[in-house]
């Protein structure tokens, strides 16, 4: 149980944002929300119609919006949010604007967190594995967690903590694309139902052994791997897929001969 005379607002109460503010309600914080959409209000959660009301006498003030409305989401109460306040932005988006709005805040004598949420929300809330840095990671985080979050604070500079949540991205994300190309090809040759079974022994089998060996080998068989993802490739146009992946993965290879492959568990990979 957190500190029960803590007080915090919430901007936005979308998907994630009534999730994590119910359970800080849940675990004994007062919790004002705002969001001017017509969404339903999270239990324990007091509503306000007026963000700078919502906003008056909090300790933190969390930000759950989409990157776009980050900034207008800090505008639209920073003049009245107390000197020394903790203001976290848990928006997905570039270093740059998480940069940005650290600037805002520390005009304003706030404290600000870049926070990255590092998994999905539902089914986990306000418990959903985070990254926070920034002049406030630290205190957002003592506060926090003390209501049963889990924040781990990676530095005091406002962009690191985005910075990690957009590298697994390209991987999560990315890797969701070929999933998704790779089934459509699939279910067009009438392989769907083997793939699928295929694919899933392949994942409940990997270890780290197995990810280090797909880059390391890579460099010595680049050639030969590109080849046959241009092979791959007249497979999916025969079959009507359009292969933006595969062609990626063939540009990807191409160039491995003159740039290489990063350095993988620990060892050196020419």
């Amino acid at each position: 149980m957190g500190d029960v005379n803590r007080t915090v607002t919430v901007f936005g109460l979308g998907e994630a944002g009534s999730l994590i503010a119910a359970d800080l309600a849940g675990a004994g914080a007062v919790v004002r929300g705002y969001d001017p959409a017509d969404v339903a209000t999270p239990q324990g959660v007091e509503r306000y119609g007026d963000p700078k009301t919502a906003v008056l006498g909090s300790d933190l003030v969390m930000a759950i919006t989409a990157a776009v409305d980050a900034q207008a989401a800090m505008a639209q109460a920073w003049d009245v949010i107390g000197r020394g306040t903790v203001y976290a932005d848990l928006s997905t988006a570039p270093p740059s604007l998480k940069e940005d709005l650290n600037d805002t805040a520390t005009l304003r004598g706030l404290r600000f967190a870049d926070v990255a949420l590092m998994a999905p929300v539902p089914g986990r809330g306000l418990a959903t594995p985070s990254y926070a840095s920034g002049a406030g990671a630290v205190s957002y985080a003592e506060a926090v967690n003390s209501f049963g979050a889990q924040v781990e604070v990676v530095g005091d500079a406002a962009g690191t903590a985005a910075t990690r949540k957009l590298i697994r991205s390209v991987f999560m994300k990315g890797l969701t694309a070929v999933l998704i190309e790779a089934t459509r090809t699939a279910e067009a040759a009438g392989e769907g139902v083997w793939f699928w079974e295929h694919v899933a022994d392949v994942v409940g089998d990997a270890d780290e052994e197995l990810l280090v060996r797909m880059v390391s080998s890579t460099a010595t068989h680049s050639t030969r791997r590109r080849e046959e993802m241009e092979a791959a490739t007249q497979l999916l146009e025969i079959l009507g897929v359009d292969p933006v992946m595969t062609r990626s993965t063939v540009e990807s290879l191409r160039r491995i001969p003159e740039e290489g492959v990063p350095a993988v568990g620990g060892d050196s990979v020419p």
